[in-house]
């Protein structure tokens, strides 16, 4: 049965589900969390990406972000591909790390945003060693767990700089200052009575979180997707699981620019062809920025992060870039293919 399409549009909002492999845990301990966090935080800032909410478990993750640039897939892509290899990598393990393909449901409805943030950053007072426990052991269990957003927006801890808290607290109204705790009062009315309207809402399809309108108006959206692109998106996102060597992807890059490996080791005045390679590095070997930097020859992953920024700056207006960028994907799928 071919898989549905996926519904992707410029400002979409949506609610991702990351799952472990046969409910398998994808992360053995805090440094797999800490690192989780740096790939999500530079995928984060190399497609654009709003992210709103984070809620890391043991063996899934939830994120609430809107995509401003239609890249939901390409984004999932590098984050799912930098974390799964480092996660290989060090508990030597091999194979896929996450179950299948991730969940993507649309909200877009603000009534469903607030809720829907409830509900994420109540996940761990979910779980069943939670349930028995009285509603201030659970309030405290929410307010100490390091590894979601809601520290961040309570202000019981320095806030992310690549979490967007603005629009949902803006939700709460009244004066800005008193924003995070009206927002707590919130959050934390739901441990003991969660909003069993919501939940409904939100089991009623993995097409969206919302009313029964907003489910008719993405059913409508993906058949007209599916009629006009017959899933070409998705059978490309998916031909791409693979990841390649560092090396096969410099390859690709020279090979689609027409230059020598030398010229991406050597700092050169008004040249983006280090930003390109660092580019192509992150999308198809899934290297971390300190790991792209060492591949280049570059001091530091800052250095990357400040070359990635521009280039999302400029690629959208400059069209010889966007050709260079696609010559490249082109090159590095055919190697992918033939690997």
């Amino acid at each position: 049965m071919a898989r549905p399409v996926r519904i992707e549009y410029e400002g979409a909002v949506y609610q991702v589900t990351i799952r472990g492999n046969n409910r398998a845990a994808i992360f053995a301990g805090v440094s797999d969390r800490k690192r989780f966090i740096v790939d999500l935080e530079e995928s984060v800032q190399r497609f654009d990406i709003r992210l709103y909410l984070f809620c890391l478990m043991t063996n899934h993750v939830h994120l609430v972000l809107e995509t401003p640039r239609a890249n939901l897939s390409s984004f999932m892509h590098r984050l799912q591909t930098a974390y799964g290899r480092y996660f290989n990598r060090r508990h030597h393990q091999s194979g896929h790390l996450m179950q299948g393909r991730f969940g993507a449901a649309v909200v877009d409805e603000d009534e469903y945003v607030l809720k829907l943030s409830r509900y994420v950053h109540l996940n761990p007072v979910f779980v069943r060693a939670q349930r028995s426990k009285s509603a201030r052991a659970r309030r405290e269990t929410l307010r100490a767990y390091p590894w979601s957003s809601y520290r961040g927006y309570v202000g019981l801890s320095k806030p992310l700089s690549f979490v967007d808290y603005s629009p949902v607290l803006a939700m709460m109204g009244g004066p800005k200052k008193r924003r995070p705790a009206a927002y707590r009062r919130f959050v934390e009315s739901g441990i003991t009575d969660i909003d069993a309207g919501f939940i409904e809402a939100k089991q009623r399809s993995g097409l969206c979180v919302g009313s029964e309108a907003c489910y008719e108006r993405v059913r409508a959206l993906q058949k007209r997707r599916r009629q006009q692109c017959h899933a070409k998106e998705d059978v490309s996102f998916g031909r791409r699981g693979r990841t390649l060597p560092a090396a096969r992807v410099l390859e690709g890059v020279c090979e689609a620019l027409g230059i020598k490996r030398v010229q991406l080791l050597r700092r050169q005045r008004n040249s983006w062809l280090r930003a390109l390679a660092a580019q192509a590095l992150g999308d198809h070997s899934g290297l971390t920025q300190r790991q792209t930097a060492k591949a280049l020859g570059m001091s530091t992953g800052a250095a990357v992060s400040r070359q990635l920024h521009r280039l999302s700056q400029v690629r959208q207006g400059d069209k010889g870039l966007q050709k260079q960028l696609e010559a490249i994907k082109k090159r590095v799928d055919e190697i992918n293919i033939r690997a």
